[in-house]
């Protein structure tokens, strides 16, 4: 009984902080909510399958994921920059989008309960279709964020909020997921269905403000303001009007986004490169090479713990440093992962894995609330919202590239983590000459 008042009372606390500010007149708050049952049923299927999918010898466990993930997220890299376009043109378009992520993982769960009960070749299909929902999720409930902000709330306030729901969804998923996976991940896997299915009616109750798109228009379509908000904010007009072709027409998008905001998607490309990288290649290097006089599973469930860490601190941090110019933040934060993955490859350790999954949680959550930021700042209010989803689509595209380099190189840490530092010099590099353009 006591148990379940203080559980009331924390529920009654969490739900008083998620309307506050008037995040519950605009709606923001059923958005937060939504967030924590997302995160809540994304936790529980992680830990179902936590020892299944992983219980695969490791060269047949690579090539099924390298398979999969080819299949179904090569995809949705090629046709996310035209879904927020696509759904503007269709009334509750971005509801119904954001439920379909979430009913699709529904269905997958219930498909994943039996396929680990029979051993399933659907198994991996399934697994990787949960993993593109969730993909797709991020990319659609950025662009409805913009849309439920009260009067006088930031973009870094909103997704510092969310991001908070979203360490509670995971500790709340996470536990109730451990508990029934004693019984069976079949079960767990029920429970993630059952959360799912809640998410989907929460998603399509959202406010009906998430669809509507007046006076909004993509960045490449925009003209000058009158007033700009910033010396960043650059001209929108490209030279000769709509440009043919889809290449043609992303340059056209970059070009058009200030350089503050160029520079910024650079380096959280970095941070989403590195997660990415890690969350595949730690997976499999466990299993294959553990570190000496270490279990491989503890050492993953540390690294996994330490980036949860940081990413929660991330967002501690963000909100902390909100007044410091977001351009340094970005950049000393950038710096940071690439020292910790040069220091990882030249002196591989637990050490420097458990510095590693701290600072790419932190780094990578602070550079986006600042990336945020920036946007808020240097983008023209009628085009905010689109740049918003877009760079979204941008990093979830990242996190992809890099998960592929996870499983493409060879298990061996020196060339892992050597490979994946150097591309992060590279962006370190390309983030800098993108400022100078400003100069």
């Amino acid at each position: 009984r006591l148990a379940g008042r203080g559980g009331r009372a924390g529920t009654q606390r969490a739900r008083a902080f998620a309307r506050s500010s008037g995040a519950g007149e605009s709606g923001l708050s059923r958005l937060v909510e939504l967030h924590f049952v997302n995160i809540c049923a994304d936790a529980a299927l992680t830990v179902s399958l936590a020892g299944t999918i992983f219980a695969i010898p490791t060269d047949e466990a690579r090539a099924q994921v390298a398979q999969f993930l080819l299949l179904t997220m090569a995809p949705f890299a090629l046709l996310a920059p035209f879904i927020g376009p696509l759904l503007d043109r269709f009334r509750h378009g971005r509801r119904w989008a954001i439920g379909t992520t979430l009913a699709l993982r529904a269905f997958l769960c219930w498909v994943l309960a039996g396929a680990v009960a029979t051993d399933s070749p659907w198994l991996f299909p399934a697994a990787l279709g949960c993993l593109v929902a969730s993909k797709a999720y991020g990319v659609t409930r950025s662009a409805a964020i913009p849309r439920l902000l009260p009067t006088g709330f930031t973009l870094v306030r909103a997704n510092s909020r969310i991001a908070l729901a979203g360490v509670a969804g995971m500790a709340v998923g996470g536990g109730l997921a451990g508990a029934l996976a004693r019984i069976g991940p079949e079960w767990s896997l029920r429970l993630a269905f059952v959360i799912y299915v809640l998410g989907t009616v929460l998603a399509v109750m959202l406010p009906a403000r998430v669809d509507s798109s007046v006076g909004e228009v993509d960045i490449e379509d925009a003209r000058p303001p009158p007033r700009p908000v910033s010396r960043d904010l650059v001209p929108f007009d490209e030279p000769g009007g709509r440009v043919a072709g889809v290449a043609a027409g992303l340059r056209a998008r970059v070009l058009a986004l200030p350089v503050s905001v160029r520079a910024a998607l650079v380096s959280a490309m970095g941070g989403r490169l590195l997660t990415g990288f890690l969350t595949l290649f730690m997976a499999f290097l466990m299993r294959e090479n553990p570190i000496p006089g270490h279990s491989g599973t503890l050492v993953l469930a540390l690294v996994v713990g330490a980036a949860g860490a940081g990413n929660a601190l991330g967002t501690v941090v963000g909100n902390a440093a909100r007044r410091l110019p977001p351009d340094r933040i970005v950049a000393v934060a950038l710096l940071v992962i690439v020292g910790a993955a040069l220091a990882t490859s030249l002196a591989y350790s637990l050490v420097t894995l458990l510095v590693l999954g701290l600072c790419a949680g932190l780094c990578s959550q602070v550079i986006k609330l600042s990336t945020d930021a920036i946007i808020q700042r240097d983008v023209a209010e009628n085009v905010r919202t689109s740049v918003f989803a877009w760079s979204e689509t941008v990093l979830q595209i990242a996190w992809v590239v890099g998960g592929g380099l996870g499983i493409a190189l060879p298990l061996v840490p020196e060339v892992g983590f050597g490979v994946i530092s150097g591309l992060l010099v590279v962006v370190l590099l390309l983030s800098v000459q993108v400022r100078r353009a400003r100069a």
